[in-house]
């Protein structure tokens, strides 16, 4: 009886489907596209990258739209939202934590699903288009985490949007024109953002789910790139013949055989996401917008972080050159790339320019991002009232030392000097600088300035700079002496010693 009635259902289900399916062609249509055959050799961890990131695209996607439902995107009241969603809206923080957390995922996973392709040589014949239609995602992705850091406008977005304003000002002809659509007038105010939330919101996101289209159908169409061999070479005559045998001999549909490691990588990234979103938190808003702090701190988030550190570090007359000519030039070899480098070896081991060129791009932007989280040239505004002085260098000190050290918090030395790491970056840490610099030596570089260091000798009263010597001369760790005059003969510690003791031997004897 039962099994009868499971029959009937069973019946009833298959011929429901078979129904839609000769209407709609469902099964046709998923043998061409999740179940399309790839080469067993791409079911590795190392083809996972790809699937995570449009993974991550989703769910900005969705939070993104959620996240819509209750941001105004108005001068006035933007970052009024934000608080509001961050303390007020039940899990509202937890909405823009993943939001902020997804993006952050999307950019990592992306430049490592890029660096793979490029080292598996996946962008040579006959792939050129799955490669571009990469490069246009990758930019795009940028320009979506750009516009997303200005949507929290706070003093990070106001000063980033004044720094990408003046990039795009130094443009021939029309840079002043570009200036004013850019910023919807001649100041950063309502028009503005209203401008990059359309951006955020409707243009990159329809731009980036065309070129998926695009780029999906090229993976398709062309397959996915084997498991690159040493040895085995691309031609253009041979090729495609070669990989329909490799399909033919090992293929296995990606839906379900070649799907698994795609779907634990993208269970590890949604719990990535949500791990971050809980312990580190939505970002911001940080301060507010407001021109007029002179304390702000502004800084981009991390995929731009060697923009900045680039533009601290470079010289005046090289800006131009670095943003606006060698930008351009870098996405147009990327764009380039697989029609000057089309075919031959694929195989990382056998390309070693191809190795060095991303070890050092790796290592140049990280340097540069690590510059930029620690900005060393740049005071710390509020090390003045902010950074404490450690215990040592605190005991033991005269009365005279111990004004010199109120000088230096007085003087917002500590903006630029650090105390045992403690302070701004800016200038050399003065933990020891009595073993480096005599105290005729430190007077003249307070008093007259050099390097990157103003001379504060019209604002430092005789007996305030005397009190700053004292206290730096007395700055020298444990068991050494401060620094010696080079002009003079030099006296060791035994012949000081015999020196000190001579007058009271002297006055022993004396009587």
């Amino acid at each position: 009886m039962i099994a009868n009635a499971k029959k009937k259902i069973t019946d009833a289900a298959l011929g429901a489907f078979g129904w839609l399916d000769d209407r709609f062609h469902v099964t046709e249509i998923f043998e061409h596209t999740a179940g399309h055959h790839i080469p067993k050799s791409t079911s590795s961890w190392f083809y996972v990258f790809g699937s995570a990131t449009l993974l991550c695209l989703i769910i900005q996607l969705i939070t993104g739209t959620l996240l819509a439902m209750v941001y105004v995107p108005s001068a006035d009241q933007a970052y009024t939202t934000l608080t509001y969603l961050n303390y007020d809206i039940p899990l509202g923080w937890m909405l823009r934590a993943i939001h902020y957390w997804g993006s952050n995922f999307m950019v990592a996973i992306m430049l490592i699903h890029m660096t793979q392709v490029y080292l598996f040589g996946a962008y040579k014949y006959p792939r050129e288009i799955t490669w571009m239609s990469g490069v246009l995602l990758l930019l795009i992705t940028l320009g979506l985490a750009f516009t997303g850091q200005v949507m929290r406008f706070d003093e990070d977005a106001y000063w980033g949007i004044g720094i990408g304003a003046s990039i795009t000002g130094r443009s021939p002809i029309i840079g002043g024109e570009a200036v004013q659509m850019l910023l919807g007038g001649p100041i950063i105010n309502s028009e503005t953002l209203s401008r990059f939330f359309a951006l955020h919101v409707f243009v990159l996101p329809g731009a980036i789910l065309a070129i998926i289209v695009l780029h999906l159908r090229m993976v398709l169409l062309k397959g996915i790139n084997e498991w690159p061999t040493p040895g085995v070479l691309v031609n253009r005559e041979t090729y495609d013949k070669h990989y329909a045998t490799i399909i033919r001999k090992e293929g296995i549909p990606f839906t379900p055989h070649g799907i698994g490691k795609d779907l634990i990588a993208g269970a590890v990234v949604i719990g990535g996401i949500l791990l971050c979103a809980i312990i580190f938190g939505p970002k911001g808003p940080l301060g507010p917008p407001d021109p007029t702090m002179i304390d702000a701190h502004p800084r981009p988030d991390w995929a731009f972080m060697w923009i900045f550190a680039v533009a601290a570090l470079m010289p005046d007359w090289a800006e131009t050159l670095a943003f606006l000519v060698i930008p351009p030039i870098a996405i147009a070899f990327l764009f380039a790339l697989p029609f000057y480098n089309n075919t031959g070896e694929k195989h990382w081991s056998r390309r070693p320019f191809a190795v060095l060129t991303v070890l050092f791009l790796y290592l140049s932007l990280g340097l540069l991002t690590v510059w930029g989280f620690t900005s060393p040239w740049s005071p710390d505004m509020i090390a003045w009232r902010a950074a404490e002085t450690p215990a040592p260098f605190v005991k033991a000190k005269t009365p005279l030392e111990l004004q010199g050290l109120v000088v230096l918090q007085q003087k917002q030395c500590r903006n630029c000097h650090a105390i045992d790491g403690i302070g701004g970056k800016r200038g050399p840490d003065l933990a020891d600088v009595g073993s480096r610099l005599t105290a005729p030596q430190l007077a003249r570089q307070v008093i007259q300035g050099g390097g990157n260091m103003p001379a504060y000798g019209k604002n430092l009263t005789p007996y305030e700079v005397d009190a700053l010597v004292a206290y730096m001369v007395s700055l020298h760790p444990p068991g050494t002496t401060p620094a010696l005059d080079s002009a003079k003969p030099a006296v060791y510690p035994e012949e000081n010693s015999k020196k000190n003791a001579k007058p009271e031997a002297a006055h022993g004897e004396a009587g």
